[in-house]
């Protein structure tokens, strides 16, 4: 039965790699239409022949790691499962101490270093194509480093999780998902408060922004938009990247409007005044609200679907998964396969969501400035320093892509008119 369970599931994940292989780099196509072509969406028109080479091969090659790299994390949660090296790590916690919190730490620990080997040739090798593709700058030390600052802040994370967790599964038994959805609403929004001013120092350094006249105008853009702005930040992303990005992170007092120092470097000062007020118009529409919303639901509904799964699994095939109860420890690779599948299954909604907020902050920057050729060189500027296609395929789109594509937000731009 285990050489069986281990043989078929392996043969579908080579499977899946190869259609996906075969629909990516064969059957997809990435043009744009016919009637578009020499217009503003056209990648000919700002893109020479090798840049356009360039950026079909990169997207190819990335867009594969990632529709490869979920899965293996699934195939991974379940051989841990039914070759018993899950419940071996059980009971080695269990022999060291009988504190359920002791016990917890030492199984995670277990667990996230064998993750990280098992997942290291993935990372690494993404690593190394966006190297060679002149995307990521970092040195293999640096880049190390990242991961070893990922590899604790995780293991942090998911300790407090964990334990609290499994705390809650012996003690309510099959209503255990309610109290830990809950639990998880300021949990979650203690996270967001703490991360731009804990986690994320962690990886850059952040600090004002050093042109002093252009975080005159970008404040003067918040006053225009009544919000309260006192500092633009900037972070050093030149040692690791050479894309571009700004963004909005945190709540409350601890909010920040970043912009990373490539983006100061590389565009000019229309450009990023497009892309502040951009970033306004999320906090304008009061987006990060509306996240906070989706993300109670979806979090309440994945618990619920988790619970039910797992005790019917453990109760049917807990012998063959090595899991005496849902609420032994060794039901953690488990627990975390079927969220990782919810995930990625509801990840079409989430993204649409995403992608219909972020055209409405395009819009609203377009309000604010009405540059309709800054917006353009922007999004063209975005397109080729991150090497990404304009017109991506479907499934790409759908499961991968949390902004508009370039096409639809340059044609948005194009017939945008100032209401």
């Amino acid at each position: 039965m285990l050489r069986k369970w281990t043989f078929r599931a392996v043969i579908a994940y080579l499977l899946f790699g190869i259609a996906v292989y075969v629909y990516l780099f064969y059957l997809a196509g990435s043009t744009v239409p016919d009637h578009l072509k020499g217009t503003s969406v056209d990648p000919a028109t700002f893109l020479n022949s090798r840049e356009i080479m360039l950026s079909e091969e990169y997207s190819k090659i990335r867009n594969l790691l990632y529709f490869i790299s979920t899965p293996y994390e699934w195939l991974f949660y379940f051989l841990i499962l039914i070759f018993g090296i899950s419940k071996g790590f059980e009971r080695w916690a269990e022999s060291t101490s009988r504190l359920h919190i002791i016990q917890s730490a030492i199984y995670l620990f277990l667990l996230s270093v064998i993750s990280f080997v098992v997942t290291f040739p993935l990372s690494y090798i993404s690593y190394r194509f966006s190297k060679a593709y002149n995307i990521s700058t970092q040195t293999f030390t640096l880049w190390m480093k990242d991961e070893v600052i990922d590899f604790w802040v995780n293991f942090i994370e998911m300790f407090i999780i964990v334990t609290v967790l499994y705390w809650l599964m012996k003690r309510f038994k099959r209503r255990w998902w309610v109290p830990a959805w809950l639990l998880s609403i300021p949990f979650m929004i203690f996270m967001m408060f703490i991360q731009p001013v804990v986690i994320d120092p962690l990886y850059n350094d952040f600090y004002p922004l050093k042109n002093k006249d252009l975080e005159t105008k970008i404040l003067a853009l918040a006053e225009k938009a009544n919000i309260p702005a006192e500092h633009v930040y900037e972070v050093n992303m030149s040692e690791k990247t050479n894309a571009l990005n700004a963004y909005v992170t945190g709540i409350g007092s601890n909010a920040r409007i970043v912009l990373w120092d490539t983006t100061l470097e590389q565009l000019n000062e229309k450009e990023i005044l497009f892309i502040m007020a951009h970033e306004m118009g999320h906090y304008v529409e009061k987006h990060i609200y509306f996240g906070i919303a989706g993300y109670i639901i979806l979090t309440g509904i994945g618990l619920w679907i988790t619970a039910w799964v797992m005790n019917r699994l453990v109760r049917k095939k807990g012998a063959e998964l090595k899991i005496t109860a849902v609420s032994s420890l060794s039901s953690l690779p488990l627990f975390l396969l079927i969220t990782s599948v919810l995930l990625f299954a509801a990840s079409p909604i989430t993204n649409w969501v995403s992608r219909y907020e972020e055209m409405r902050a395009d819009r609203y920057g377009m309000e604010m400035t009405n540059d309709k050729k800054a917006a353009v060189q922007t999004f063209h500027d975005l397109t080729k320093s991150g090497l990404s296609q304009v017109n991506p395929p479907y499934l790409v789109k759908i499961f991968r892509y949390d902004h508009p594509t370039m096409l639809e937000r340059i044609r948005m731009v194009e017939e945008f008119k100032k209401k």
